[in-house]
């Protein structure tokens, strides 16, 4: 509904389309009749002071005993809508590019590898004689080789010792390419939290969920059936909260917004669209109930048969599903020029200020979240290095007094 040139009223949208389709079909004249709320809307129809309500309702058995409803024309499935998840700190974002079972391998071979160059080279000390290599000098070479250094030449120099050391730089060459490779993807592309798609998963996982003023129906239906998932998901159920101001709470609260599927797309579509299309909003795979919708008219009323049969007519012809399609993708269009021109108004504003703006660039930079696991393994080393370092200077103290002492 927008207001047009001289104050008069312009509607639209895919009932009113559908109305007016069937104004011109049965020749009548369409008179808007005031209303305040959804419950408003309803109770003009049981009050036979409107015909009709040109806006789909979903039949329900308590619903049927207020009013009638037309042929059924379209499937509006209930289902609920939540914020996308954002991608948490990443301190353990150097373990994510191989699995577990990896990690374990990995060990296991390194700490296998040591014990077999250990031992090479004890028996090479044994039967050739010639000074030995510690223990902690074996593991610095395995490991270093595995982080990418060179050798120090420390290690026996036999023919089978160099047949395992080939094995092993093979070994860590394909393990540390691999690794740098996903790390690179995982960085770049990091791995979002799972998110609730299912009725049983939405509500173990969130704290309420809002309806609008019809949820009343919904709430009540929901905390008298006899599934244990529907009862909890009515318990959550809070009612009289517009489908916006829901949608947007959802984008700071732990929350879900309840509502027929095409509704839902349409409002995300209307204020949530981003420029380059997307939205911080999601919808669930799974919907809550299957949702038949028709249009709310008196009991007995003499009209019905007429008014369906061209509603069969008019749905099954395809038009009513059209009008959704060019619906949706007009919305978005206008949203994604909306947020343009805001867009193009700060970029203005911000060379008008300045002199001289930066306009941005479409490459995404890598982020704190992104970076914090490889800053804190290198917090996490200088701290360790520094405490050695400590107990090594206060050892020499100790030693150098302990020598002077003697002397």
């Amino acid at each position: 509904m927008t207001s047009g040139e001289g104050g008069n009223t312009t509607y639209s949208g895919i009932d009113y389309n559908l109305l007016e389709t069937l104004a011109k079909a049965l020749n009548f004249t369409i008179h808007v009749l005031s209303s305040t709320s959804w419950d408003d809307v309803t109770n003009q129809v049981q009050d036979r002071t409107s015909f009709m309500a040109s806006i789909v309702y979903v039949l329900l058995p308590e619903r049927l005993e207020k009013y009638d409803f037309t042929h059924t024309f379209d499937y509006s499935p209930l289902c609920f809508a939540m914020a996308k998840p954002t991608l948490k700190p990443q301190w353990q974002s150097l373990y994510y590019p191989l699995a577990t079972k990896v990690w374990a391998c990995i060990l296991a071979t390194a700490f296998l590898m040591c014990v077999t160059l250990t031992t090479l080279r004890q028996a090479s000390v044994w039967r050739e004689g010639g000074s030995s290599v510690t223990t902690a000098a074996v593991v610095q070479e395995v490991v270093g080789t595995l982080l990418g250094q060179g050798f120090t030449g420390r290690l026996s120099t036999s023919r089978s010792n160099r047949v395992l050391v080939a094995a092993w730089l093979l070994f860590a060459f394909i393990v540390g390419t691999a690794y740098r490779g996903n790390l690179t993807a995982s960085l770049t592309l990091p791995k979002y939290p799972t998110r609730p798609e299912t009725v049983e998963e939405l509500v173990n996982t969130v704290d309420r969920a809002t309806m609008e003023s019809y949820g009343t129906s919904y709430k009540r239906f929901f905390t008298q059936s006899k599934s244990s998932v529907f009862q909890a998901l009515g318990k959550l159920i809070f009612v009289g909260v517009g489908i916006v101001d829901g949608l947007q709470e959802t984008l700071t609260r732990n929350q879900a917004m309840l509502a027929g599927r095409q509704y839902v797309e349409l409002i995300i579509a209307k204020h949530f669209t981003q420029i380059d299309g997307s939205s911080q909003h999601y919808i669930g795979r799974e919907m809550i109930t299957p949702a038949a919708s028709a249009w709310p008219v008196p009991h007995d009323a003499p009209y019905k048969p007429t008014l369906n049969r061209f509603l069969m007519a008019i749905t099954e012809a395809g038009l009513y599903e059209q009008w959704r399609k060019e619906l949706l993708y007009e919305t978005q269009r206008i949203s994604m020029a909306r947020q343009r021109e805001i867009l193009k108004q700060q970029r203005e504003e911000l060379v008008g200020s300045d002199g001289e703006g930066e306009l941005g660039s479409s490459m995404m930079a890598l982020t704190i979240v992104h970076m914090q696991g490889p800053l804190m393994l290198l917090l996490l080393g200088l701290v360790i290095s520094g405490v050695t370092f400590t107990v090594e200077t206060v050892i020499e103290i100790l030693s150098a007094h302990t020598r002077k002492t003697h002397n």
